[in-house]
């Protein structure tokens, strides 16, 4: 299934203004597909995405909209719950709580609020308060004034992991786990003054990680990370597992009630419908689910919303419709290299993806000659993109590819870390083949065998008129006949382990070290940049990039620009950067700064505004089609 409409929503994103836009210089594009929570509120179903931000679904015009960090108040673009109020959706994410009226947001975090932990994993709404389970800080309750914490420490919660929470006419029911389901301190009932605490120990729940909760009249239902599913009357515990019943899997991460049915959504085996005597299961194999993993259920009349790792489906019964719940066209959040064209971006993100400023293409081992998904280094030579992957290096010129790998050429090794062009060689950075060169016809192998390198780890690659520099286990420049070799004995280099090597139009190389910061090295002379001796935000280097006089370094704790003499920072409490591992940076033609993170997808900056061309569209609807 294919939805072409969601390749213009960007064009419409990146040219029109946004009066909610929290960091109007920045756009975020992400992979929204494993939606992770669900708020059904009449005609609109809010739809949370892991690392994906907010998407608003209007049902009638099956309109989407989207929020995410950079044009909205969304704290963090992994949205983790969702509940709603009125007029209100409360958002838990992974950077705090954010409540949006439909015109206005307002965020909660440890520095604003009594919120015991930034890391919001459940919501709940009684008729005063809202509930707020937090992966690492236990319990709060706010009633839009005062803030109340219950953790391990002030009361009988029996784990700071809160995973789910539920709601009855005098209780709220706690379920306490960690993200995998493996560890937790079971459930808990608290009544406003008395706890009740029940585990594998004292009461018929079988395993103490609790991932899921539903309550349907005097029954409490409880998805383990483990042992299945489990009812409680109140008095009596009934358990449901993959031997004594139609449950798919044991490990139950969604609920939700259907008059007399309930809905389980499991870990890998899929949907599971239970009437109390006979169970239907739903998977990828016998219906139109989209993957197997279920995380969340809304009830919607007599249709059910399903939210998925591959992607959000509604069911009626007898059909499925499935809706694209992406800003973009990346197949995943996980950006580890980029490159510009003139006419495009490339991005390395679990395939290679092109993307003009309007449309997007996917490239993978399905559908093209990428021998692997994992794409480590990206070049440009004009007329083609050199890829360095997992499993060899691939040239595409836009219609043709050829691959190269150990069996077919002189490539050393087929881990492809490093990638630089020097007019007609392209240099080639392996893992533990050391480096080579390749000039269209012959192979020149360097390596600690026969050259003057002192490790073969190559993980960074510069040129400089005719001198390569290569990182490595420390740094080696090579002018065709002589190599010299910096490292922490025999010069400043502050750390032996390079990451990211560039040089400037005067001749400077800049080292982005893996742990030990920056250095400027010229003409002999060292300056060695950290975070504590300047702006830098972290001393784990990652990435860089130079747009004339000014740098731009991707680090472990955000991106950081640097014009000789200021430093700017950049991160996901100050910007639009929707994750502070920033793996990959590129500028183009338009002055834009891209930047690829590890969780976080892809971020396009620039003072003043993104440019990106677009195209006048008709506005694009969600729902996918065949």
């Amino acid at each position: 299934m294919k939805n072409l409409s969601t390749l213009f929503v960007i064009c419409a994103v990146a040219c029109s203004s946004n009066s909610f836009a929290q960091y109007p210089d920045w756009i975020n594009y992400t992979n929204g597909q494993e939606v992770h929570a669900l708020s059904d509120n009449g005609n609109e179903l809010w739809i949370g995405a892991a690392l994906g931000g907010l998407v608003k679904l209007d049902k009638t015009t099956e309109k989407m909209t989207f929020f995410n960090h950079a044009n909205s108040g969304l704290p963090h673009n992994d949205v983790l719950a969702l509940a709603t109020d009125g007029s209100n959706i409360w958002i838990g994410t992974y950077g705090g709580l954010a409540k949006f009226d439909g015109s206005n947001w307002t965020t909660y975090d440890r520095s604003n609020s009594g919120l015991p932990s930034n890391l919001i994993s459940a919501l709940a709404i009684d008729n005063r308060s809202i509930w707020i389970g937090t992966e690492e800080g236990g319990l709060a309750k706010f009633d839009g004034s005062n803030w109340t914490t219950y953790d391990t420490s002030n009361s009988r919660l029996p784990d700071n992991q809160v995973s789910c929470l539920a709601i009855d006419d005098n209780n709220i029911w706690i379920g306490t786990s960690d993200y995998w389901g493996e560890t937790g301190g079971g459930l808990a009932r608290f009544d406003g003054a008395n706890w009740t605490v029940y585990n594998s120990t004292n009461s018929g729940l079988r395993y103490n990680a609790v991932m899921s909760l539903a309550i349907d009249g005097s029954n409490i239902w409880i998805g383990t990370g483990g042992v299945g599913l489990a009812k409680f009357d109140g008095t009596n515990w009934t358990n449901f597992d993959t031997t004594n019943s139609g449950l798919p899997d044991n490990r139950v991460l969604s609920l939700a009630i259907d008059g007399s049915n309930i809905w389980v959504g499991t870990w890998s085996g899929g949907l599971a419908e239970f009437d109390g005597a006979h169970w239907t299961v739903y998977d990828t194999t016998n219906s139109g689910l989209p993957d197997n993993g279920v995380w969340a259920l809304a009830i919607d009349g007599s249709n059910i919303w399903v939210g998925t790792s591959g992607g959000l489906t509604e069911f009626d019964g007898s059909n499925w419709t499935g809706y694209n719940t992406s800003d973009s066209g990346l197949p995943c959040n996980s950006v580890y290299a980029l490159a510009t064209d003139g006419n495009n971006i490339w991005i390395g993100a679990c395939g290679l993806v092109k993307f003009d400023g309007t449309n997007w293409t996917v490239y993978d081992t399905t559908n093209s000659g990428l021998p692997a998904n994992d794409i480590y280094a990206l070049a440009t030579d004009g007329s083609n993109i050199w890829i360095g992957t997992g499993d060899g290096l691939a040239k595409f010129d836009g219609s043709n590819w050829t691959v190269y790998d150990t069996t077919n050429s002189g490539l050393p090794g087929n881990m492809v870390r490093a990638l630089a062009i020097d007019g007609g060689n392209i240099w080639i950075g392996t893992y533990r083949g050391g480096v080579a060169r390749f000039d269209g016809s012959n192979w020149t192998i360097y390596n600690t065998s026969n050259s003057g390198m002192p490790d073969d780890e190559v993980l960074a690659l510069a040129i400089d008129g005719s001198d390569i520099w290569i990182g490595t286990w420390g740094l080696v420049k090579f002018d065709g006949t002589n190599w010299t070799e910096y490292n922490e004995s025999n010069s400043p280099l502050p750390y032996n382990r390079i990451y990211a090597l560039a040089t400037d139009d005067s001749d400077t190389i800049w080292i982005g070290t893996y742990g030990g910061g920056l250095a400027e090295f010229d003409d002999g002379n060292w300056r060695i940049y950290n975070h504590v001796n300047s702006g830098l935000p972290h001393d784990l280097i990652l990435s860089f990039a130079i747009d004339g006089s000014n740098k731009w370094i991707g680090t472990w704790g955000g991106l950081a620009e640097f014009d000789g003499s200021n430093w700017t920072g950049y991160d996901t409490s100050n910007s639009g950067l929707p994750d502070d591992w920033v793996f990959a940076v590129a500028i183009d033609g338009s002055d834009n700064i891209w930047s690829g993170t590890a969780l976080g997808g892809l971020a396009a900056y620039r003072e003043g505004g993104v440019k990106i061309r677009c195209l006048q569209v008709r506005r694009p609807t969600g729902r996918l089609r065949p």
